[in-house]
């Protein structure tokens, strides 16, 4: 089904050169008006909410009391972070987290309203309210998870109302520095969404369809996120320059980088964080966060390093006929990022990646659920039948 147009999916369209648009916003002018926190740099998640739902720019004022709301609507129970603590220490934290999200399942808004025989023309407002809900709520979500799993016995700080959701996430896994607040924003936007196809994407679209509730939907979208071509790329993508880092410590050349590449394509590998089943140029993404880095963090060897690569490795992937795409996508340079600043924790980052999905999935099932989209059901063929019609040549 790769390609195969067969989605309505309002709120963001990838286009192969320019890259993702947030209701036709390309990347370049979200990042340049969406509204910034006092003293940040990079725009906030709660600004690109509001522009994924509404397809407008929030003023700060607005923006300022949207942030209000969701800070009130973060709240977990008892019994949700209990329940996320209790569970193994060794589970993946990806498993934790859908557990997390399902546990908050039964307050929501949706299913409440469909058994009490709620008309379809108000379904999009309920689902708008766990929608809101859920965004809110993953933020503590993924911190309770990080602290069980990697803080155990810590004393964290909880969520200040006086904080946006990325610099809230940042200061309740334990992590102080105000520039890791700036690239937790600029993480969280630019994850934010990536059209309708993508299995976290498809996934939640296909479970709402059925009326399944929000809450459902996005637990079910953070399974697909889970599977290693999904949600692995960044960490496959850091583990490939730490390797060269360990084979060829910090005094390196680009013949260096050139003759480890060939060797790997010589083995039928990929190099990760290159290519894309869309694009067909550099990831804006990608630049983005390595402007980041230009600005924010002092040249180490990863960062030189992941410069370099970006230098080389497309003049070699070029070559090979097969590859449609030999630049780098936005899974090349997150995983530096988010390990220059003390997140070592590689299991960790589908989460934050589930974290910033969640803006883009849970806008696009309200206007699902506002379109009053009907229940997805694509024809299926068995092989019996697809061998008859190739041997019968029609």
């Amino acid at each position: 089904m790769r390609g195969l147009t067969g989605l309505l999916y309002e709120t963001s369209k990838l286009h192969p050169v320019n890259g993702i648009t947030y209701r036709g916003k390309d990347l370049n002018e979200i990042i340049k008006q969406s509204p910034r926190a006092s003293g940040g740099t990079q725009p906030t998640p709660e600004g690109v909410l509001w522009l994924l739902l509404t397809g407008v720019y929030p003023n700060q004022e607005e923006v300022k009391t949207f942030q209000e709301e969701l800070y009130q609507r973060s709240h977990l129970s008892d019994e949700t972070e209990t329940l996320i603590r209790n569970l193994p220490e060794k589970m993946h934290p990806m498993t934790k987290f859908s557990i997390g999200v399902m546990s908050c399942q039964p307050d929501s808004n949706f299913a409440k309203a469909y058994h009490k025989g709620v008309p379809k023309k108000e379904y999009w407002e309920h689902t708008l309210e766990d929608s809101l809900d859920i965004c809110a709520k993953v933020i503590q979500l993924a911190a309770v998870v990080y602290n069980s799993t990697y803080n155990r016995g810590k004393q964290l700080p909880g969520p200040d109302q006086d904080l946006d959701m990325s610099a809230n996430l940042v200061q309740m896994m334990g992590f102080s520095d105000k520039s890791f607040y700036d690239l937790m924003r600029l993480y969280l936007v630019i994850h934010a969404d990536h059209e309708g196809g993508t299995v976290s994407s498809h996934t939640a679209h296909c479970v709402n369809s059925a009326l399944s509730d929000p809450y459902l939907a996005y637990s079910a979208a953070m399974n697909g996120l889970a599977g290693p071509l999904h949600g692995l790329a960044n960490q496959e993508s850091l583990n490939f320059l730490l390797d060269f880092e360990k084979r060829f410590g910090h005094i390196w050349t680009d013949n260096d980088i050139a003759n480890y590449v060939e060797e790997i394509l010589s083995e039928s590998r990929v190099i990760p964080g290159y290519g894309h089943a869309v694009l067909r140029k550099t990831d804006p993404r990608f630049i983005h966060l390595l402007e980041f880095a230009e600005k924010n963090i002092e040249e180490n060897n990863l960062i030189r390093l992941l410069n370099q690569c970006y230098t080389v490795i497309p003049k070699i992937l070029d070559k090979h006929k097969k590859i449609k795409n030999p630049w780098p996508n936005v899974d090349a340079g997150s995983g530096v990022m988010l390990l220059h600043y003390g997140l070592n924790h590689q299991d960790f980052y589908t989460v934050l990646f589930g974290v910033s999905r969640a803006l883009g999935i849970m806008s696009s099932l309200v206007w699902s659920r506002a379109f009053n989209l009907p229940i997805e059901r694509p024809n299926s063929i068995t092989l019996d039948l697809l061998l008859e019609k190739v041997s019968s040549g029609k």
